[in-house]
Formats: structure tokens, sequence, C-alpha cells
């Protein structure tokens, strides 16, 4: 891509409604726009990010053995009476009347309507063990939206559903998801832990969710990498982490460390608690009536963008993951009026191109001190220059984004260099 054709609208002012880290820099790189309070757009780069967490979420999901559909986010009222969450949810659920005067709630989540699903179409024990999952946009009208994509009001998530005959295959499949979500936050560059955990307005007996350590995350918790324990801070000791109790871990007997998290996906054993309401049913082996035995699994995908941000950047901008950037290398030539450099820009884009990296040229023409902090501003991993100077010497400039490394190679040592560096 050529950023004099990108729609990358960036800011040099930090917004004054933008208040953590990642809502800025979202704003300022032109990832995302507010369109109404909890309503944002996702502008082109930020789309990219969203659609690279989407792809690793749903390769984990479908190697898990998951597959995937798409339910409606219009869902009717009497779905959820049946549960009894119709009023539970109260005004966090949106809610509409089409013109027959039926009332719908735009989904916050969708077990009810998975549920539905499955008890209309599996009826034996042969038919089962079922996991499926979708990406789809949810609708909780929060009192207070904050943070940007965060906590917003609409918001895209991956929710997952299992279905077993017993609580031995729900155990199976609940440690499958586990695993799954490991693998997932592990590819996308995150430091997080599993913390066992409520379940809140899901239900269930036993859930876990899975923090991304990030000093503005919204929870507490200690933990112990030496034995995997992982708990949640007591109310209490949420403050200020210099004021925070020593924890011992139960194991080890050593002091555990203390962070704050950003709950990016959470597990919950639901058993019957929505199949059993909704008399959703299959025939065991002895041909008597059963509920499914259900487990739910979901992760906020949008949050897991500003999650990454808020765990990785620095005082210039975003530093990306390179799994999920939006692009992998960015070329920069310092000055697109002299002849040489934009030869050597254009054809060093064109060989990376030609060679399926994902690559933006900035050919545009600005200074070089504008051109160096967007890039750093846009966080891409990898950063090349071309100069007047460096072609003089028959060089080109390759800078790691992360450490600031540098590299000064010819054209076809920096085209290997920049293979290996991605």
């Amino acid at each position: 891509m050529r950023q004099t054709q990108a729609f990358m609208p960036t800011m040099k002012e930090i917004p004054s409604e933008a208040q953590i880290v990642s809502h800025q820099l979202m704003l300022r790189a032109g990832l995302i726009r507010k369109l109404a309070s909890g309503v944002y757009e996702f502008l082109p780069l930020g789309y990219i990010v969203l659609k690279k967490v989407e792809q690793i979420i749903r390769a984990e999901m479908n190697a898990a053995g998951a597959q995937e559909l798409l339910l409606p986010a219009l869902q009717p009222r009497e779905l959820w009476e049946e549960t009894g969450r119709w009023e539970i949810y109260g005004a966090e659920m949106m809610k509409v009347i089409d013109r027959n005067k039926r009332y719908f709630g735009l989904g916050p989540t969708h077990e009810e309507v998975i549920t539905d699903l499955v008890r209309q179409e599996v009826k034996s024990y042969r038919q089962l063990p079922v996991i499926l999952y979708q990406f789809q946009t949810k609708f909780r009208d929060e009192i207070r939206p904050r943070f940007g994509i965060m906590r917003g009001r609409e918001f895209i998530m991956k929710d997952g559903y299992s279905f077993d005959k017993d609580e031995a295959g729900l155990n199976i499949n609940y440690q499958k998801m586990a695993q799954a979500y490991k693998n997932i936050f592990t590819r996308c560059g995150f430091d997080f832990r599993m913390v066992q955990a409520g379940s809140g307005n899901i239900g269930g007996n036993l859930s876990h969710e899975f923090m991304a350590l990030a000093n503005t995350g919204e929870e507490a918790i200690y933990y112990c990498d030496a034995c995997q324990v992982t708990l949640k801070a007591k109310e209490s000791e949420e403050a200020q982490p210099a004021t925070v109790e020593k924890q011992i871990c139960s194991k080890c007997q050593k002091e555990m460390q203390y962070s704050r998290g950003i709950e990016v996906g959470h597990t919950f054993n639901l058993g019957t608690k929505y199949s059993a309401k909704m008399k959703a049913t299959f025939l065991d082996e002895k041909g008597e009536s059963k509920p499914y035995i259900m487990g739910c699994y979901g992760i906020g995908v949008s949050r897991i963008v500003a999650a990454a941000i808020e765990q990785s950047h620095d005082d210039h901008g975003i530093i990306w993951p390179r799994q999920i950037s939006p692009y992998q290398v960015i070329v920069l030539p310092l000055d697109v009026t002299n002849e040489p450099v934009k030869v050597g820009a254009e054809d060093l884009y064109t060989a990376l191109k030609n060679k399926g990296v994902e690559v933006l040229l900035d050919d545009r023409d600005e200074r070089a001190g504008v051109k160096f902090k967007d890039a750093d501003l846009i966080g891409i991993p990898v950063k090349v220059i071309i100069s007047a100077r460096g072609l003089a010497e028959s060089r080109i400039e390759i800078k790691l984004r992360k450490t600031g490394e540098v590299f000064k190679l010819n054209t076809e040592e920096a085209l290997s260099k920049i293979k290996e560096l991605i």
C-alpha cells in the first residue's frame, strides 16, 4: 500500500476525551474514530489488525475441532424469557420493538440462540459433542462507556459453545478450549495469565479469565510463574501496587507477583444452566432424555487490539506484535523529490511485495521528521530507510521499532535480512 493512497488520518495532539494509552494511540494513529458514546468506527489500518486477530482465533478454534457459524444479532424476547434473563439482564440489554409490537434484544451474548438451534437439530448422544463458534457484533448498554473500544456499547466478540452428553465430555472440551486460548494469546504476542473467576450474568459453576498484563487493567491479580498459580486480588487491595499486601503462593510458599490485567478471554462451565431451562435435551445410550452439558468460550476480539497497545507501546507510539501488525514493513524514502531515492524506494517496495511481504510505502512528499514520527506512531515492526547519503554508500538502513536496533546493508542483503526479521 502506498501511503499517498491510504486512508490513514493521524493526529499530532492527544485527544482530550482519551484517558488511557490505547484509546489515545488508536485515535492518533488513525485506527478508529468515535461515532457516538461507546460506538467506534474501525478505519482501514485498525480493521487490518482486527482481521488478523480474527484469523489467529479462527485457526486455533478450527484446530481444536470447533466449527464456525453466524447467528443473528437480533434475538426474540421469547427465547430470553425461557431462561429468565430478559428481566435479569436489565437495562444493559438494548431492546427494540418491531412494527408488529414484538420485542427483540440486540444480542449482548448468544447462549439462548445457540441452545435453541442445537435443541432443534441434535437429538441423540451419537451427534455429540458439538462445538460451535462465531464472530459477531455484541451490544451492551454500558452505564458509563469508557476507554475507547476497551469498554464500549458495541463491540466484536468471538463466542463459542460446546454441547456434550456428560461432564467428562465437557471437561475434555473445556481443556481443549483453554489450550486454544493459550495458543491464541501467545500468537497475538501477549504476556497473559489464566485465572479462576466468577461467572456473572453468564452463569455456571466454573469459569476462567485470560488476563493480558497491563498497568491500566481494570482487574488486579497475583501470580506465581513457577507454579502457574494465579489469583484475583481482593477489592481492598486494588488501589495501588505500592499499597498491596504480600501474597504467598499456596504451592511453593514464595511471594507472588502483583499486576493489573485486561480481560481478553473468558471460559465458562455452564453445565445445564441453559439446556435445562430451555428443555434442550437428547436421548442417551439408554434412550432417556437428558439436557446437554454446555460450555461457553468468549474472546473480546476488538478488545484484543486495544490490549495489545496497552501492553506494547512507548512515548512515540504503538509497538505492534509482529503477528498482528497492520503491515510488516514500512519503506521510508526520506526525499521523494530525489530521483535515486524515489527509484530505490519503489524498487524495494516492489521487490518486497513480490516476495509476499506486507509492506507500506511512505511515498508522501513530507519532511523526514514527519515520516519518522508517523512511522513510530503507527508502530510497524520493521522500518526501511532510503536516503541520498545511504545510497551514495550503497547502503539501506533497517531499524526495528521495538528495540531500535539498526542494520546497514546493501540491497540484496537488506531483502534477505527483512525476510529473516519478519
